[in-house]
């Protein structure tokens, strides 16, 4: 078993990375004190997959466990849905000795932990991420938010989980899309700030794809190290954190667009790479050699998107209204070279939105509509 920690004094907390921690999870439960009452949120799928097995294993430990099932997706992100999990844990009569237990994906980690950031003030929670995204990223760090019609986490609160469990079995049930999401988040990490990561990448992605089982470990653990690195140095998003923002600015305005349903945060954090690094050549911050490198890279991956035309005033409304500007200037990620990322603090409102994110769906032929 690996073990990393995000180092936040006494918020401080593990990452543990092994095929099979699920059924360690009692056990782990009592070595770190995390409690005796638990609530399980999950969705569907993983819960005909996994909930049984995690329940039982708790009861067996003497862990009073209650379910809770929301439907998959993005839409579950809401104040309707954080508002019926509340009331069901009142009614159940839980109280601030509860601890929240996030059984899925990017989805449930980051509802599952709002409602642990504010439920009776906030009780803790453990992250038990299923899919590769939430393993390498969507886990670590805090962040827990609902979505708003104006934008993607505009509702939302920084709560730090209390332990990571990261079963890196739980990847054999996964569809390839949902790989390809993850390994989007791992390209982004090496992208800002780890040029020997990126060219492991470039060597590695067929077998990464494969889930070749030591090198996927690997690359789980050198992207949870950076994340927890850059949390444990700036958890609130004052400096060096923002640069995990890198492909999302324009890729949480591309989800929102799309409904947050055609398409998935690690596809649409790609197409927002895609145009984020050609501004960043556009800007001459990122020369001709790295932009054709990455490029290069990014449409190697086997994306298949079918969406119809994207309106891309729309796109320029939701950057607009990006969470992290300030101002009224968006703070665009850039990058300066391969494994080098900086915030741009006064970017021109929009300058060059249009062209760069027409490229980037251009890449994976994806029609953007007319101009209106």
């Amino acid at each position: 078993m690996q073990t990393l920690h995000v180092e936040l004094n006494e918020r401080s907390y593990p990452i543990l990375i092994a095929p099979s921690l699920l059924d360690q999870l009692a056990a782990l439960i009592e070595q770190y004190r995390l409690g005796v009452r638990f609530v399980l949120i999950t969705d569907p799928i993983v819960d005909r997959i996994y909930a049984a097995r995690v329940l039982a294993q708790l009861q067996r430990a003497g862990l009073h466990a209650a379910k809770i099932v929301v439907p998959q997706g993005e839409r579950s992100k809401s104040l309707a849905r954080y508002n019926r999990i509340v009331a069901e844990m009142l009614r159940l009569k839980y109280g601030r000795d509860t601890t929240v237990l996030a059984l899925g994906g990017g989805v449930i980690g980051d509802l599952a932990g709002f409602v642990a950031a504010t439920y009776m003030r906030g009780v803790d929670f453990i992250q038990i991420p299923t899919t590769l995204l939430a393993q390498v990223d969507a886990s670590i760090g805090g962040k827990t938010a609902v979505n708003h019609r104006f934008g993607k986490n505009m509702i939302g609160a920084f709560h730090q989980p209390r332990l990571v469990l990261i079963d890196t079995a739980t990847l054999n049930t996964l569809p390839q899309r949902e790989i390809l999401c993850g390994l989007a988040e791992m390209i982004k990490h090496a992208l800002i700030c780890d040029l020997a990561y990126f060219q492991m990448l470039e060597r590695e992605l067929a077998e990464l794809l494969n889930l070749h089982p030591e090198k996927m470990s690997a690359a789980i653990a050198k992207s949870c190290a950076i994340k927890a690195e850059i949390v444990s140095r700036d958890e609130k998003e004052s400096g060096q954190r923002a640069w995990l923002n890198f492909g999302h600015t324009i890729g949480h305005a591309l989800e929102a667009a799309c409904g947050f349903e055609a398409l998935r945060h690690g596809e649409a954090v790609v197409l927002g790479m895609l145009a984020e690094t050609y501004l960043s050549k556009m800007t001459q911050r990122l020369s001709a050699s790295d932009f054709e490198r990455i490029t290069n890279f990014l449409r190697t991956l086997p994306l298949t998107l079918r969406l119809d035309g994207i309106c891309i005033d729309e796109i320029e409304d939701f950057v607009a209204r990006d969470k992290k500007a300030q101002a009224g200037a968006v703070r665009m990620v850039l990058l300066r070279a391969i494994g080098e990322a900086e915030v741009t603090p006064d970017w021109p409102r929009l300058a060059g939105l249009r062209e760069a994110v027409e490229f980037a769906l251009a890449v994976f032929s994806v029609p953007a509509a007319p101009a209106q």
